[in-house]
Parts: C-alpha cells; structure tokens; sequence
C-alpha cells in the first residue's frame, strides 16, 4: 500500500513540472513579445496569472481568498507572505491583479525554461553580495516608477515543519516600502505546505485559503532603523495572527467533522 501510495505522489509531482512547462511552451510566442519591451509587462503578468491558475488548478487545488481591505487600481504596493511552498508564487498570482514584480533567489534562474523568463521579468537578489542587495533598490525603483507593484517572501527561507513562521524577516520589503512610500499588503498562505510542501512524497489535492491583513502604511515615515522594525513587526504579527486564526478554524471543523461521524 505505501508502495502504492509513493509511486502515486511520484506521478503526481511530475506531473506538476509538466505543468508548469506546458503552458509556456503554449504561450511561448506571446510570451517572448510581451518581455521584449518593459512597457508590455502588464500583458506578460496576465499571462503569468494564466500559467499560476493552470497549474494550481491542473493538480486539483482550488483557492478562496479573504481580504480585510480592498487595492486601489493604479496604486503600488509592496505584497509579503509566509513562505512554505513552491505553489507561493502561483498562488499570489492568481490571488493579486495588480500587475506586480517578485524580487527572488537568483538561484531560481537555473530553472529549465521558467528560469529564462525569470530572470528577465523579476528582480533577482544573492543574498551573500552586498553589492546585490543594494541593486534590488535601483531596480524596484525603475518598477514602481512604471506603476508596479513589488512582491517579497520576507522569511528568505522556508520554516521547518514545527515552525509555523520564521521568527526574524529579512529587511529588505520594509526598507523598499518605507523608500518609495507605499503600503504593504501583508498575506496569509494557510494551507500551500499542507497541500505541496518541499518534502517529496507528500501533499495532496484540496483547498488553498488565503487572506489579504490589514495592510500596514508608510506615508510619512522615513527608513530608520525604527520604523523598519515597527512596519517590519506589526506586519509579521498580522500573518502570525491570521495563521493562528486558520489553524483554530481548521481544529474546530475537524472536531465538528469527528461529532458527525
């Protein structure tokens, strides 16, 4: 039966890299268009959106969102989320129109096929360079100039299975947001470990819930030390806050389930 079990997580794991290259390769001369001019980035998120939904919906998860507060069309923000899953990145697509810029691992452009679109539409960081680091700044800055948005998974890694929220942020997202004045969104990805998480032989087709927090200003704060701290607190305690808030709902539908049975 385990046996069973693990060739049918080993189909169904190959079968999501199919799906993730099927559609590019689909699309792929509208794709090459869309990146040959910055001003066509809009056409190349749309489809970016259509590749996200393809594949989440191609390996049976279906996502229901929940927002506290609504996007102002043609404002920038600066959106975060917990980060457990590789289905982070197609989920945020699907859940967020606004056309927006992932600032991401340049370790990621290796990737056969995604890897050549990467790193041509995204702001890639090493972390180990300095250098690096503070070229992220200039580059956001281009994007938030052509009215973008910018995306960060400010973990920088991906919490161990006890762990429901790394403890310490990386910086970055709240010292770009407090430069350029714009509004973080923090997100809430409840269940994207649960239905595909980095260990191999697990996961499994469901629900994918995710919820838009209160979001945290930055009009009229400078990037102090201090003020990055507090943006950078107050928005990890809103995911922590609404993680908790999923987990109990979660706890009391399973013991509803466990009485009807």
């Amino acid at each position: 039966m385990k046996l069973i079990k693990k060739i049918g997580w080993l189909l169904w794991r190959v079968w999501f890299y199919i799906l993730m290259g099927l559609p590019i390769l689909i699309m792929l001369p509208f794709l090459l268009i869309s990146i040959s001019r910055e001003k066509w980035y809009p056409y190349y998120f749309a489809m970016a959106r259509i590749w996200a939904k393809t594949i989440l919906f191609g390996m049976g998860f279906y996502y229901k969102v929940e927002k506290r507060q609504k996007l102002e069309k043609g404002k920038s923000y600066m959106f975060i989320a917990n980060h457990t899953s590789i289905t982070d990145v197609m989920l945020m697509l699907a859940v967020v129109k606004h056309p927006f810029v992932f600032v991401g691992k340049q370790s990621l452009a290796k990737i056969p096929l995604f890897g050549f679109f990467y790193k041509r539409t995204c702001i890639l960081v090493d972390r180990s360079s300095s250098k690096s680091r503070m070229q992220v700044f200039e580059r956001a800055q281009a994007r938030l100039n052509r009215g973008l948005s910018i995306c960060i998974f400010p973990e920088g890694g991906v919490p161990d299975d006890e762990s429901i929220l790394l403890d310490d942020f990386k910086d970055g997202a709240f010292r770009l947001a407090l430069s350029h004045h714009i509004p973080i969104v923090p997100l809430a990805f409840a269940d994207n470990k649960k239905r595909f998480s980095y260990t191999f032989f697990s996961g499994s087709p469901g629900i994918m819930r995710a919820k838009f927090c209160g979001f945290v200003e930055t009009e009229g704060l400078d990037d102090s030390k201090m003020n990055v701290k507090g943006i950078r607190d107050k928005s990890r305690e809103q995911i922590l806050e609404a993680l908790l808030e999923f987990q109990g709902v979660e706890k009391v539908e399973e013991e509803l389930e466990g009485v009807r049975v």
